[in-house]
């Protein structure tokens, strides 16, 4: 890609930091270089003057919208060790067809991203393949503390730490190790907080009621419930405020944790949480409809909690909403209850499914752009990302008011199925630039790709 060629983006209805305002955007190098508003009374020249300098001029976008890239800071991009479900390439294009210009990818492959080796194995894949701007967390153990104290947090987004059951074996359930963890400084803590005993238990009973090969996935928010997530999450609480931890607590899922978490905040700010589209999307009422295909963990809960959840995000009560983007093949997914995999999913859709919320009255347009861009930028203090400034990268997307339906035909996901099949959108993303590139034009891949690695400020 030619960081050198300058673009226009003319007359446009530009939604950031809270407001709607009609303008014009020019790229330079990568980066916004002007933003130029209607309301100026000079803006007819300044637009003149842009359009002299520019290479190319993007127009026509009565009705449009101008957002700031979504950063999902949860996704399971499955490489290395699942690829036949996954891949930085495969995933990382459906991020960028959906308008997530960077995303955050978990530890738990195979092999696990628990040493600095591992971790800078999947920055070189995506230096190569990825499509999206990228990180990747370090995952913590009982026995690798030693690998995060050498590691740089200016170039890592977080330490992850299951705190609940996780695929890739990584629990960490040693109290000395969980100190040693909260104790690091300089890092953002990431946390699963599901209690394991409490799963363990809820599972025992589950089988001995119905069977092991008839327990019906209604029962996944009851096994995995919301008291193991409670308990969890206040003792992730409990141990960052002793340890003045930033602390991150992840796919939050209930109005309990909600309203604990907003408490704790209160007297330690470095406490946030993320909260993920489907919750806000999905009830415990679509088990029987949907099945396998909507098992998550945590689980997806009751209406209740899906409203709270909502409300949190409109009230700016969270600090991110993201996907926990978790693909598996269809097979996999549509066997019984304790053999099918949980994860679902979404970072082809997210975008376009808090559109849809806003358009239902869920919250404004403005607040999911603070959700899913601003918030995210400022909680992982990324450099010069999550806003459309002066200075700040070129992470961009249009979307347009445009009903389109979700089939296998335009699924980008390597597992080829999602939830939403035959769900009809009002909005589409049709285009999205990555640090100024045009990596989707009109709703396709173009060959313009200019990812680069995340990085962090202290």
């Amino acid at each position: 890609m030619d960081t050198a060629r300058t673009t226009l983006i003319k007359d446009i209805t530009i939604v950031n930091e809270g407001c709607r305002q009609e303008g014009s955007v020019l790229i330079e190098n990568g980066k916004i270089s002007g933003i130029m508003l209607l309301s100026c009374p000079e803006y007819a020249e300044k637009v003149r003057q842009a359009a002299d300098k520019a290479d190319e001029i993007l127009d026509g976008y009565s009705g449009a919208m101008l957002l700031p890239g979504v950063i999902d800071d949860q996704v399971h991009f499955r490489e290395p060790g699942a690829t036949a479900k996954g891949c930085i390439a495969s995933e990382s294009a459906a991020a960028v067809l959906g308008g997530t210009t960077s995303f955050m990818d978990m530890p738990n492959n195979n092999p696990p991203a628990t040493t600095i080796t591992a971790l800078e194995d999947k920055y070189s894949i995506a230096e190569t393949d990825s499509w999206a701007n990228y990180s990747f967390y370090l995952g913590a153990t009982n026995t690798n503390i030693e690998e995060l104290r050498n590691a740089d947090p200016s170039r890592i987004c977080g330490i992850k730490v299951f705190m609940g059951s996780s695929t890739g074996n990584m629990l960490v359930d040693s109290q000395t190790a969980l100190d040693d963890i909260f104790s690091l400084e300089g890092w953002l803590i990431a946390t699963h907080c599901e209690d394991e005993s409490t799963i363990r238990d809820n599972l025992a009973a589950a089988k001995s009621h119905y069977g092991d090969s008839s327990i019906p996935f209604s029962a996944h928010p009851l096994i995995r419930s919301r008291e193991a997530c409670v308990l969890s999450s206040s003792r992730a609480i409990r141990m960052a405020a002793a340890h003045g931890t930033r602390l991150h607590i992840l796919h939050v899922s209930t109005a309990d944790e909600l309203e604990m978490i907003a408490e704790a905040r209160r007297k330690y700010p470095g406490i946030s949480s993320e909260v993920c589209v489907h919750y806000m999307w999905f009830d415990d009422r679509d088990y029987d409809g949907y099945g396998p295909l909507i098992k998550c963990n945590p689980a997806i809960k009751t209406a209740a909690d899906r409203e709270a959840v909502t409300a949190a995000v409109r009230e700016g009560r969270v600090q991110a909403v993201a996907t926990d983007h978790a693909p598996h093949l269809f097979s996999e997914k549509m066997q019984d209850y304790l053999h099918a995999p949980s994860g679902l999913p979404t970072v082809q859709h997210s975008l376009t499914m808090m559109l849809q919320l806003a358009e239902r009255g869920c919250f404004t347009f403005e607040q999911a752009v603070r959700m899913m861009s601003h918030s995210p930028a400022d909680t992982f203090r990324t450099d010069r990302r999550g806003y459309i400034r002066e200075g700040y990268w070129a992470d961009l997307v249009i979307v347009r008011r445009r009903q389109w339906t979700v089939s296998k035909e335009n699924i980008a996901y390597r597992c080829g199925w999602s939830p939403l099949e035959g769900q009809t959108f009002d909005w589409a993303v049709t285009d999205t630039f990555v640090n100024g590139a045009h990596t989707v034009r009109d709703g396709k891949l173009t060959q313009e790709r200019n990812p680069s690695r995340l990085m962090f400020r202290p």
